[in-house]
């Protein structure tokens, strides 16, 4: 039994990690680019790296779980991501840094479709809520973490080491994650089970190709090359989603594209996922380049955010018991009227100070939203469809953070009278992106015949304890 009680600490400990790792780099790039003498474009692909392997792996990396073991692919994953973090903090150069934070992503990307069964395994049904809720927080306070311990770090230059302990930082959690691995339950991969290759190869070559124009088309100008990717993209996404009934062992059940809440789940936390990371990069954004605050200093700003999150997390498995579906329609509301008021409070020394208790509650909002929409749409979803489901969520936020922070870029920077009104314009993009996922939560509200899925306990249904 004390074994089962370890699970979520090693699983949601390697969550941490991972989503750790984005911010922390975005906050550490200008140290990065000044101390390996790197130009904007190699900074670039150093942030783009990580999340290009990270999103082209995670729904082969489900199907692989099911074929070999969810703890197995736990382990590997995470030594791959180890070795490529203690890789980044001893490059020499820019190329080496972004081999590594290739290295890096390819590690979280075979990790993070496990957590999910894992969880579903280890952990029996009536405390599953619960154990979302903790995954939920886990990724909420990881992201919001990120800025203010890489500020610390920079600002203490440890060692005179610059930016380089930065990219040590997940390695000690990491290594605990590995070490605490042994608890994890030991499933066993369906024997039968074939990994669809063509599949995979078309997921990979469809996420990469759609990822990688997203992070670098902007500050490249959009160059005839990024229109080329997303015509790969979607040739070869269209081409894996309309031959899915037809491939024998798909990466993804057929179900699902049948199934309307297994649907509106993923766009769901697709959508949600382009107001976030894209509004705490945008906030840090202007509180550096138009503010004129350090990293330190807008990661305090931020700091109400990640402390209502902390709350909002803890108090949404009982929030989901009574209000359902609910909690989800009115946290992004909610999250719609913070960005709302912060486009009129950031512009003055006073609006800022004004803004905390706004971006407090907005955090309690946050919080319960991701602490509650993992369970919620599992617990929707029916059949064969649910273990699929499980892959793609992971799927859909890594993507849609990617195409939000790109979003949000393009709206800063479009033409504006002054930096106040720019950032303006960023907060009206967010306040569309919760606004469309308020409606589209609305879809996951209770209908006559559902029932939840309740003992699943993998992607497919193959992998047995």
């Amino acid at each position: 039994m004390s074994g089962g009680r370890l699970v979520l600490p090693v699983v949601l400990s390697a969550t941490f990690v991972q989503l750790l790792n984005v911010t922390v780099a975005q906050v550490a790039a200008p140290a990065i680019q000044a101390g390996l003498d790197a130009g904007p474009g190699a900074v670039q692909l150093v942030l783009a790296g990580y999340t290009l392997t990270y999103a082209c792996l995670l729904i082969p990396a489900a199907r692989l779980g099911d074929r070999y073991g969810y703890r197995r692919l736990f382990v590997a994953g995470t030594v791959v991501f180890t070795a490529g973090s203690l890789a980044g903090a001893c490059a020499p150069d820019a190329a080496s840094l972004i081999v590594a934070r290739l290295v890096q992503g390819a590690g979280s990307g075979l990790v993070a479709p496990q957590v999910l069964s894992l969880i579903q395994a280890a952990t029996p049904a009536t405390r599953r809520p619960r154990a979302f809720g903790l995954y939920g927080a886990t990724m909420a306070v990881a992201s919001l973490a990120g800025p203010l311990i890489g500020g610390l770090v920079l600002s203490a230059d440890l060692f005179g080491l610059g930016w380089r302990p930065v990219m040590l930082l997940t390695v000690p959690v990491a290594l605990a994650s590995l070490a605490g691995a042994t608890a994890l339950p030991r499933t066993r991969g369906a024997d039968g089970l074939r990994v669809d290759k063509l599949g995979a190869l078309l997921v990979a070559m469809g996420a990469g190709a759609l990822v990688l124009p997203l992070a670098l088309g902007r500050e490249a100008g959009w160059p005839w090359w990024t229109w080329a990717g997303f015509a790969v993209a979607a040739a070869a996404l269209g081409h894996f989603v309309r031959s899915l009934p037809h491939r024998p062992d798909p990466l993804i059940h057929p179900a699902v594209l049948r199934d309307r809440s297994a649907r509106s789940g993923t766009l769901l936390v697709f959508v949600f996922n382009t107001g976030v990371p894209s509004f705490t990069y945008l906030l840090f954004l202007h509180l550096q380049s138009a503010v004129g605050y350090s990293a330190l200093a807008a990661a305090l700003v931020s700091a109400p955010f990640a402390a209502g999150a902390v709350v909002g997390s803890r108090v949404a498995p009982a929030l989901t018991r009574r209000q359902g579906p609910t909690v989800l329609t009115v946290a992004s509301l909610i999250l719609a009227g913070m960005c709302l008021a912060l486009a009129l409070l950031v512009g003055s020394a006073t609006g800022r100070q004004a803004a905390l208790p706004v971006l407090a509650v907005g955090g309690a909002a946050f919080g319960a939203f991701t602490a509650s929409v993992f369970t919620l749409v599992l617990a929707k979803v029916h059949g064969p469809a649910a273990g699929s489901v499980s892959g793609l969520l992971p799927t859909a936020q890594q993507l849609g953070g990617s195409i939000g922070v790109t979003a949000a870029g393009l709206a800063y920077y479009a033409p504006a009278a002054d930096a106040d009104t720019a950032f303006r314009h960023a907060m009206l993009y967010q306040v569309a992106a919760f606004t469309i996922t308020a409606l589209i939560s609305l879809r996951l509200h209770h209908r006559p015949g559902t029932e939840p899925v309740h003992a699943h306990s993998g992607h497919s249904g193959g992998a047995r304890r």
